[in-house]
């Protein structure tokens, strides 16, 4: 099971918003029969990527879970600072 549309969409969205863009990974696995997607960003970028009262990272969660419709999954998504 893999969702590569959610996992593409997640990290052109997270790459746009971020200082760093080229320190921006998407780890994808699986638990629970669900796809985690794990966004891991450079340092200082998690702030950007959370938002104020996490209102970006709920947005980005809306969007990569929207897109994960097409690919037949529902995912989680986490995000990591390195």
């Amino acid at each position: 099971m893999s969702a590569p549309t959610a996992a593409a969409v997640l990290e052109h969205l997270v790459r746009s918003i971020v200082d760093q863009p080229e320190a921006v990974h998407v780890d994808v696995s699986e638990e629970d029969g669900r796809v985690r997607l794990d966004v891991r960003v450079g340092d200082g970028d998690l702030g950007r990527v959370i938002g104020r009262r996490g209102r970006t990272a709920a947005s980005i969660r809306t969007v990569t879970r929207a897109a994960a419709v097409k690919d037949g999954v529902d995912v989680d998504i986490e995000f990591l600072d390195d």
